[in-house]
């Protein structure tokens, strides 16, 4: 004979079983996920919270799950650990609903099983949401760290660049060799580009959207750092700086730049050199 379980009577039957057996249900959840005591027990008060309320709104649920991730993924968890955590309370709970052994219990697990699920998933994308975020704020970091802006000498500063330089890149050094102009009211910038293993059309393009900002804020720049191989592929490609300076070295640009402050350079002694400001 085939006994059929209203959907209502079976939800209130494992709802039931739920709030009755919460420390059957943390015990057990504990030594299945592996997850401490304490993050467990404020997830199942939330869920008891949900289940008891007449409108069954699980926000808080998603908050703490949200939370759970986004402290998951700065200690190193993988994606998978974090959902197994919330799976796990499935396997809990079924546990109970099989000692009770009736047909309301186990029809209304199932109803119990999906609503897991859905929680599973949004955990899974809150991972997902949250670990893209740091990889996001980790590159803008390291572009920080990458593109440092230097005070070489009154009113003088540098941008020594290392590696690619790409379009967001560019526009990391751009905002902050501006900032550094208007800081510290330098007329003169040199951009060295010793450390860029290769100069094509679009870092050289790059390049000029650099000069023609700072020169927009009245500071006149030097490009450092011309290789011969460098200087070969930028004449190969036919590429243009047009009335840009451009020096071999960064020293070289240094002088440059300091002899267009009025400052004069001369070599008093062998191994000392003498610098003077030229009055106007």
């Amino acid at each position: 004979m085939r006994v059929t379980v209203p959907a209502e009577a079976a939800r209130r039957r494992i709802v039931d079983l739920f709030l009755s057996s919460e420390e059957r249900l943390l015990q057990r959840w504990t030594q299945l996920s592996g997850a401490s005591p304490g993050e467990l027990r404020d997830l199942y008060q939330a869920l008891r919270t949900a289940l008891s309320s007449a409108d069954g709104d699980f926000a808080d649920v998603r908050g703490l799950l949200a939370e759970l991730s986004r402290a998951r993924v700065r200690q190193g968890h993988t994606p998978s650990d974090t959902a197994r955590l919330v799976f796990s309370l499935k396997e809990a709970l079924y546990e109970v609903a099989e000692a009770d052994g009736g047909p309301e219990a186990l029809r209304g697990f199932v109803w119990f099983s999906r609503l897991v699920d859905d929680l599973g998933l949004y955990t899974f994308e809150s991972y997902t949401a949250a670990r893209e975020k740091i990889i996001i704020d980790q590159t803008e970091q390291l572009l920080e760290l990458s593109t440092p802006v230097v005070k070489l000498w009154e009113g003088i500063v540098a941008v020594p660049l290392v590696g690619t330089l790409d379009s967001a890149r560019t526009q990391v050094v751009m905002e902050k060799l501006l900032q550094t102009l208007v800081d510290t009211g330098s007329e003169h910038a040199v951009i060295d580009i010793t450390g860029v293993p290769a100069v094509d059309t679009q870092v050289a393009q790059h390049l000029l959207k650099t000069v023609v900002a700072a020169r927009l804020m009245g500071a006149e720049c030097v490009i450092s750092g011309i290789r011969p191989q460098i200087a070969h592929t930028i004449v190969t490609l036919g590429i243009e700086f047009g009335d840009i300076v451009t020096k071999a070295s960064l020293a070289d640009a240094l002088s440059y730049a300091l002899s267009r402050s009025g400052v004069e350079i001369t070599g008093a002694a062998r191994t000392r050199v003498a610098v003077r400001a030229e009055r106007a």
